[in-house]
C-alpha cells in the first residue's frame, strides 16, 4: 500500500489507530492476525540430507563405479584413492552450504531487540517483535527502526539508508504526504517513511507502524535471499558436461576393444581385466583434486591480497566473468562526503587547493579578518553540530562532519573558534524553509585591543557585527541556495559587500550540480542586539551570501585504475546504485566508467517501465543505473544471464544480498559491509577494495588455464593408452599392456604431475586476453591436440612393440611400458604453457613439477630394476642400449608438442 501518498489522518483512519497508539488488547488481538514482527526462515535441510546432496553429482557417481570397479580387480590402492577423493569433495560442499544458511541469521541480527511504543498515550519498551500495524513507535538518535512506519512528527530527524537504498547521506525525514500519483516512487524519495533495520542519525520523530516482520522492505529482501536459488558456477558446468560426455566414451571405447580382442581370440577374462583398467585409467579421478587444489592455492594467495574465499569455486568463477556489477556507496566511493569545491569571493577553489587558499593562514580564532575565504570557513565550523572526540576524529551527520573538517584542512582551529563564539541561540532546518540559522556572541571582538581591527569591523563598506568594538552578534545560515538567495540582499567579496547577482550564484549552482555535487549555500549577517522573539522572520533576512560548497563522497583512488584494468581485460564494469542519477553519472564518469553517453544510463523508474524482453535489448549496453530497488538489482544480474553473460556482484548493503547470492560471483565488502551481505557472498574483499577484484579475476584466469592444462594433459595421455591398445591388433600385433600397467601409468602420472600443474604461475599475457566466452565449452581449442598428442603416443609405443618384436627383445612389453610413461612426462612439461617455450618459462619456475617429474622417473625406473617390483608388474631390466633408445622414443612427444608452439607463435607473429 502506498502510505506515503496518504496524510497522516486517512493512515490512522486505515490502521484502526490514533496518536496515542492502541490498546493492549488490541496489540494481542493483532499480534494474532498479522504474526510477531520477525524475519521468519524456511524450513532448513538436516545436516544429513546436506551431506548427501554432495553426492548427487554425475562425476562423483562416475568416481564412485570406478572405485569399485578398482575393488573388483583388486587394484585397493585405486580403490581407496578415489573414495578419499570424493569423500574430501562432500565435506567440502557440506561446509560451504552450511555456511551459506548463515546469512538469514545476520539478517535477523539487524532487528531492533526493543522499540519504544506509546499504548493509550503510555510510552513503554517492548521487545520489537511484539509491534503490530497501529502502533505508534518513538524514534530519537541512535536508535534502530524497528518496523516500516509513516513517519507522523519529526524533529531534525535523519537516518542513516544507505543498508537499504544505497544512499550515501543521512535522510532528512518529513511529515507530508507525497502527492505524485501514478508513479513508482523509489525508497530514497520517500521522505515520510522510515523502514525496518535503517539507524536514526540525528533529532527525534514518531511514527506509525504500517508493515512488520517478512512484510517490511527488509522481509520483502529476506524473502528473496530464501527462495533465490545459487546457480552453479561455470566450472560445475563445464565438469558435469565433461563426466557424462566422457563416462559415455569410455564405455563405448571399452566395449569396442573388449569385441575385438574377443574377435581376434584373446582370453575373454584378459580382455575383460584389460578393458576394466582402461576404464578405470580413462575416468580423471585425480580431476576433482586438481580443482580442489588449484582452488585451494588461489583462495590461500587471496587471503594476502585482501580477499577472503568463502566459497571455492569463487576463484576460478572470478576468471570467467564478462560483468562486473558494482554498488558505488563505498564500494567505487569511500562512503563519506567530502567536501570538493568551494565558490567564494567569484572564483572556484577545489579540495586540493582549501590548504593554500588564501585568507586561510590568518586570524583563525576570531572575525576580525574580514576576507570572504575567512568568513566561509568560519561559518562552516560554527554553524555546524559534529564534534571532535578525544582522538581528533570528527563525529556526526556526515555533511557537517565533511563541512567542519574542511575548515580543519584550511588550518583554521576550530575547536578555538567554536569557544570564541559561544552559539546563543539557534533556528533548527526545516524542509519548507531548507535552511538552518545559529547565533553566535563575539566574545572575541570584546577581548580585542587592537583599535585598528575594532575600526575595520565597523567599517561600513562590510557587514558589520558591533560598533566601537563593544560586542554584538553573528548570524549564520546554511541551506539550499534557492531558499538563501530570496533571504539575501547582497555577497561579500574582497573588495567588501556588493550587490546581489542572481543570475552568477544561479549559473554556479547549476554548473556544481551537473557535476553531481551536493550545493550548499552559506550565508551571514550581524545583529547588535538580539531580538526578543528569534523567528526565522526576524533573523533570516537581509542575508550576505559568502559562498556556495560543493559536497561528493568521492571515488576510492584506486577505483579509477582497477576499473582500466578492467576494461582492459575485456570486462564491463556496471554502477548500481540507489543514490541521485546526476550524483551517479558523475561518479561514473570520474571513473572512466562512463564516456559521457546519456543512453548508458538507466534509473529505476525507467527500468520498471520497460518490459523483460525490451530491457534484455538494452541491458548490454548500459554502464549506470541509478535509483534502483533491491528488486531491480536483481533483475538486472538475470536478464544479464540471460543474455549469456557471468556477472560478478559487489556489495556492502542488506539491499545487496539477494543479487550477491544470485550473481555467478558475490563479492561483498569486508569492512562496511553488513553481514547480510558478506554471508550471502562467494567472496569478502577484507580491505573493500575495487582494485583487489582485478588481482582476484588474474588468480580465477590463472587457475581455470591450468585446469585446462590438467584436462588436456590427462586427456591426451589417457587417450594415447586407448590408441596404444585399439590400434595394436590392427597391426596384427598382440596386446601391448597389461592391466597393472595401465593402472600403474595412471597413478603415477595423473597423481602427483598433474596435481603440480595447479601451482603453475599466470601466463604473461593473461589480462590482455578477453573473457572465455560463457558458451564456451571446457575442451573449446584442445580437442585437436588431444588427438593427435595420443595418437602419436599411440603410435610412438605401438612402434616401439613392433621394433622390439622385430629385432628379437623378448622384454618388449617392459619397452612400450616405459615409452608410453615417459611420453606422458615429456607431454606434461610441454604442455604448461599453449603458446610459450618450457625454455623461455623456465624449468624451474614451477618447482612443484619439476619434483613430481623427477618422483615418477625414478619410481617408473623403480618397476623395472629393483628385483622383487618385476613380477609384480611383469617387467625385466633393460640393457643399457635398450634404455637409451626408450628415453630417445620417449622424447619424441615433447619434441613435437615444442615444435606446434614454435608454428603457432610464428604465425601469430
Amino acid at each position: 500500500m502506498n502510505w506515503h501518498q496518504k496524510n497522516i489522518e486517512e493512515v490512522f483512519h486505515e490502521l484502526a489507530s490514533s496518536p496515542d497508539g492502541i490498546t493492549e488488547e488490541e496489540a494481542r488481538t493483532r499480534i494474532k492476525r498479522f504474526g510477531e514482527n520477525v524475519l521468519k526462515e524456511k524450513e532448513k535441510k538436516t545436516l544429513f540430507m546436506i551431506f548427501l546432496d554432495q553426492f548427487r553429482d554425475f562425476m562423483i557417481l562416475v568416481l564412485i563405479a570406478a572405485a569399485v570397479i578398482s575393488g573388483v580387480i583388486g587394484e585397493l590402492s585405486d580403490t581407496i584413492a578415489i573414495i578419499v577423493i570424493v569423500v574430501l569433495n562432500a565435506v567440502i560442499g557440506f561446509a560451504q552450504e552450511y555456511r551459506a544458511e548463515k546469512a538469514m541469521a545476520a539478517l535477523k541480527k539487524m532487528a531492533a531487540p526493543y522499540a519504544t511504543v506509546l499504548r493509550q498515550g503510555t510510552p513503554a519498551d517492548i521487545p520489537s517483535a511484539g509491534l503490530v500495524p497501529g502502533d505508534v513507535v518513538l524514534l530519537e538518535a541512535g536508535k534502530i527502526v524497528p518496523a516500516d512506519m509513516r513517519l507522523t512528527e519529526v524533529a531534525r530527524l535523519k537516518l542513516e539508508e544507505a543498508a537499504l537504498t544505497g544512499e550515501s547521506v543521512s535522510v532528512e525525514k518529513e511529515t507530508g504526504a507525497l502527492q505524485i500519483h501514478n508513479e513508482v516512487i523509489p525508497l530514497g524519495d520517500r521522505k515520510n517513511m522510515v523502514y525496518k533495520g535503517t539507524t536514526v542519525s540525528y533529532g527525534r520523530g514518531r511514527g506509525i507502524v504500517v508493515s512488520t516482520g517478512m512484510n517490511t522492505e527488509i522481509g520483502k529482501i529476506a524473502a528473496m535471499l530464501q527462495e533465490e536459488e545459487e546457480g552453479k558456477t561455470p566450472l560445475q558446468k563445464r565438469l558435469a558436461a565433461f563426466g557424462k560426455k566422457l563416462a559415455i566414451a569410455v564405455i563405448a571405447l571399452c566395449a569396442i576393444i573388449f569385441g575385438v580382442g574377443i574377435i581376434r581370440g584373446e582370453p575373454p577374462l584378459v580382455m575383460l581385466l584389460t578393458a576394466i583398467s582402461l576404464a578405470v585409467a580413462a575416468i580423471p579421478e585425480a580431476l576433482p583434486a586438481v580443482v580442489t587444489i588449484s582452488l585451494a592455492i588461489g583462495a590461500k594467495k587471496m587471503v594476502k591480497q585482501n580477499a577472503l574465499i568463502r566459497k571455492l569455486p569463487a576463484v576460478e568463477t572470478l576468471g570467467s566473468v564478462t560483468f562486473i556489477c558494482t554498488d558505488k556507496t563505498g564500494t567505487l566511493t569511500q562512503n563519506k562526503m567530502s567536501v570538493e569545491e568551494i565558490w567564494v569571493d567569484g572564483k572556484i577553489i577545489k579540495s586540493s587547493e582549501i590548504q593554500g587558499a588564501e585568507g586561510s593562514s590568518a586570524h583563525k580564532a576570531n572575525l576580525l579578518s574580514l576576507d570572504p575565504f575567512t568568513f566561509l570557513m568560519v561559518a562552516l565550523t560554527l554553524n555546524n553540530d559534529a564534534i571532535s572526540d578525544r582522538e581528533g576524529q570528527v563525529k556526526g551527520d556526515p555533511t557537517e562532519v565533511a563541512l567542519l573538517r574542511a575548515a580543519k584542512d584550511a588550518a583554521f582551529d576550530t575547536e578555538r573558534l567554536i569557544k570564541s563564539f559561544p552559539r546563543v541561540a539557534e533556528i533548527p532546518f526545516d524542509s519548507e524553509r531548507k535552511c538552518m540559522t545559529t547565533i553566535h556572541v563575539e566574545s572575541r571582538v570584546q577581548e580585542s585591543r587592537d583599535s585598528r581591527e575594532a575600526s575595520m569591523i565597523s567599517n561600513p563598506s562590510l557587514p558589520h557585527f558591533s560598533k566601537g568594538g563593544e560586542g554584538g552578534f553573528v548570524c549564520f545560515t546554511k541551506g539550499a541556495i534557492d531558499a538563501l538567495l530570496n533571504k539575501s540582499s547582497g555577497v561579500l567579496t574582497s573588495e567588501g559587500r556588493k550587490p546581489l547577482d542572481v543570475q552568477e550564484i544561479t549559473d554556479i549552482n547549476d554548473r556544481m550540480a551537473a557535476d553531481g555535487l551536493r550545493v550548499i549555500g552559506i550565508a551571514m549577517r550581524g545583529l547588535e542586539t538580539l531580538p526578543l522573539n528569534i523567528t526565522p522572520d526576524s533573523i533570516e533576512t537581509d542575508l550576505v551570501i559568502l559562498g556556495l560548497v560543493g559536497l561528493m563522497d568521492p571515488p576510492r583512488e584506486e577505483a579509477k585504475d582497477a576499473v582500466a584494468s578492467c576494461k582492459t581485460a575485456g570486462i564491463r564494469p556496471v554502477m548500481i546504485t540507489g543514490d541521485h542519477p546526476i550524483t551517479a553519472k558523475a561518479i561514473a564518469n570520474r571513473l572512466g566508467i562512463l564516456d559521457d553517453d546519456q543512453r548508458s544510463v538507466m534509473t529505476g523508474k525507467m527500468l520498471e517501465e520497460l518490459s523483460l524482453e525490451e530491457f534484455e535489448e538494452k541491458v548490454e549496453k548500459i554502464r549506470v543505473y541509478a535509483r534502483v530497488a533491491p528488486d531491480q538489482k536483481l533483475k538486472i544480474i538475470k536478464a544479464l544471464q540471460d543474455k549469456g553473460q557471468f556477472v560478478a556482484m559487489t556489495g556492502d548493503g542488506v539491499n545487496d544480498a539477494p543479487a550477491l547470492k544470485r550473481a555467478d560471483i558475490g563479492v561483498a565488502m569486508g569492512i562496511t559491509g553488513t553481514d547480510v551481505a558478506k554471508e550471502a557472498s562467494h567472496m569478502i574483499l577484507l580491505d573493500d577494495n575495487f582494485a583487489t577484484i582485478v588481482r582476484a579475476v588474474k588468480e580465477g584466469r590463472r587457475i581455470f588455464d591450468n585446469i585446462r592444462k590438467f584436462i588436456r594433459y590427462t586427456m591426451t595421455s589417457n587417450s594415447g593408452e586407448i590408441w596404444t591398445i585399439f590400434l595394436a591388433p590392427f597391426f596384427g600385433l598382440p596386446i601391448p599392456l597389461l592391466p597393472i600397467h595401465i593402472l600403474w601409468i595412471n597413478l603415477v602420472t595423473d597423481g602427483l604431475p598433474g596435481l603440480a600443474l595447479a601451482a603453475e604461475p599466470a601466463e604473461k599475457n593473461i589480462m590482455e586476453r578477453p573473457p572465455r566466452n560463457p558458451q564456451e565449452n571446457i575442451f573449446t581449442g584442445m580437442w585437436v591436440q588431444i588427438i593427435w598428442v595420443g595418437l602419436l603416443m599411440g603410435a610412438v609405443s605401438i612402434f616401439t612393440q613392433a621394433w622390439a618384436i622385430e629385432t628379437g627383445i623378448g622384454h618388449w612389453q617392459t619397452m612400450v611400458f616405459t615409452v608410453l610413461c615417459f611420453n606422458q612426462m615429456g607431454n606434461v612439461l610441454a604442455l604448461r604453457s599453449e603458446g610459450e617455450s618450457l625454455f623461455s618459462q623456465g624449468l624451474f619456475s614451477n618447482r612443484p613439477l619439476v619434483g613430481a617429474f623427477l618422483l615418477t622417473v625414478v619410481l617408473q625406473m623403480a618397476t623395472i630394476y629393483v628385483p622383487f617390483l618385476n613380477p609384480i608388474f611383469k617387467t625385466q631390466p633393460l640393457s643399457a642400449y635398450e634404455l637409451l633408445i626408450t628415453l630417445g622414443l620417449s622424447s619424441i612427444v615433447f619434441l613435437a608438442v615444442e615444435s606446434e608452439k614454435v608454428v603457432k607463435r610464428r604465425k601469430n607473429q
